[in-house]
């Protein structure tokens, strides 16, 4: 059976469908001869959308997949009919995704909560058909617009781990040997450091009374909040926990140094870390050494937070552990969850450029680029709207002001015009 490895980061291309282009139509029904504007609306471009699913638990499909495109809006049709809106693409993600616009590293979303969704790349809007254009005045319009462009952007994903537990510690502590035994959990075990190269998730029952999740989180080396070694893939799963079981190596002699480096490693990287709650998991006391340093490590830690002796390889003491670490957890706030973020959208400031580049003249601007690209300009009403959207823009007064000649080059967008007086 293949199995999928823990990813916890990916990055991929999103593109909202494109707007449809409206159209030129007239009625032409057998006894309306002169029948006025019937052109249709072109359908709106399809979403796309990240939805959290509790059923997933990696990132891994995104590195299969990288690029996703929302469908297209269809084009208006005679008959005032508006085309189809496009299909949107829905992307499933973990609970505890949080999503960056990869180019601003700007936050997006917090997905927290299973069935929450976010658009990050929004379809364009439909053209407008010419029934659209019709006044008193103008009552057979030849005017009708092209589809908006949909959204892209590169987005950077990340992974937080939902666990109530987390197992912290130095390479070789015991975690993942202590996470086999309390779960269901099956992660990978060995004697020598840094075993656990991804987390690893499991529900502990303590007697049908309380039952939470543990994560057995990567051991941490000296700099992991700089991001050496695993260092910040391992940190981010730790601020999701609401407490922390600090597992010692009893039968190392440096375990005072490493119990001082792993909370250094954690006020480092998040203050507040070292302010969540702690318990300590003294490991291995079948063997001797671990059992000759038990009373000085209970005399000096014991002042500082609770301290339980157990070997995990036996089980000794690791179900006092448990119970009392349910037991904790009742009185203990929920996690904090994320605050809502706003949808991210592109610049829609009305601002625009003028600048020169060699022959050509750029005016550069999200607002006139848009109305020149959704402009027809095959048709003369169309482009006549266009100009004098651009005069009461200022854009044509700037350009004149910039020193623009009769037969210059202006490039707004994709569109190249002539200036023609």
């Amino acid at each position: 059976m293949e199995t999928f490895g823990f990813i916890d980061e990916a990055k991929i291309y999103v593109r909202g469908g494109d707007g449809g282009n409206g159209i030129v139509a007239f009625r032409r029904e057998k006894y309306v001869p002169r029948g006025g504007p019937a052109g249709g609306d072109g359908g709106d471009g399809g979403d796309v959308i990240l939805e959290a699913d509790a059923q997933m638990n990696t990132l891994f499909p995104l590195h299969q997949q990288t690029h996703f495109a929302a469908g297209r809006g269809a084009h208006g049709r005679g008959k005032n009919q508006t085309g189809a809106r496009g299909h949107d693409v829905v992307i499933r993600v973990p609970v505890g995704t949080v999503v960056y616009d990869a180019e601003s590293g700007a936050l997006l979303a917090d997905l927290a909560t299973p069935g929450q969704r976010i658009v990050v790349a929004r379809g364009g809007r439909g053209g407008r058909g010419n029934a659209r254009f019709a006044t008193s005045v103008h009552q057979a319009p030849r005017i009708a617009e092209k589809g908006e462009p949909g959204e892209r952007r590169w987005l950077r994903l990340e992974l937080k781990l939902l666990a109530d537990v987390g197992l912290i510690g130095m390479p070789n502590a015991g975690k993942s040997t202590l996470l086999s035994v309390v779960s269901a959990a099956k992660p990978k075990i060995a004697d020598y450091p840094f075993t656990t190269l991804q987390p690893n998730l499991g529900v502990v029952s303590v007697d049908g009374e309380y039952e939470f999740v543990l994560a057995d989180l990567p051991g941490l080396i000296e700099g992991a909040h700089a991001g050496a070694g695993l260092g910040h893939q391992f940190l981010r799963h730790v601020e999701r926990t609401r407490l922390l079981i600090h597992v010692l190596d009893g039968s190392q002699p440096e375990v005072f140094d490493h119990y001082i480096k792993i909370n250094e490693e954690l006020r480092l990287y998040n203050p507040l870390l070292v302010e969540r709650p702690q318990v300590i998991a003294f490991n291995k006391m079948d063997l001797p050494e671990a059992q000759a340093r038990w009373p000085v490590v209970e005399k000096r830690l014991s002042r500082e937070r609770r301290v339980f002796p157990i070997s995990a390889a036996t089980g000794q003491g690791v179900w006092q552990l448990m119970r009392y670490v349910g037991q904790l957890l009742q009185t203990l706030p929920p996690a904090p969850m994320p605050t809502a973020v706003p949808v991210f959208r592109l610049d829609e400031t009305p601002g625009f450029t003028v600048r020169r580049e060699g022959e050509i003249w750029l005016v550069e601007g999200k607002r006139i680029e848009q109305l020149v690209a959704r402009t027809m300009w095959q048709y003369a009403d169309a482009a006549e709207r266009a100009q004098r959207q651009m005069e009461a823009m200022g854009v044509l007064e700037a350009l004149r002001r910039a020193g623009v000649q009769p037969g210059d080059t202006v490039r707004i967008g994709n569109i190249d015009l002539e200036w023609l007086w």
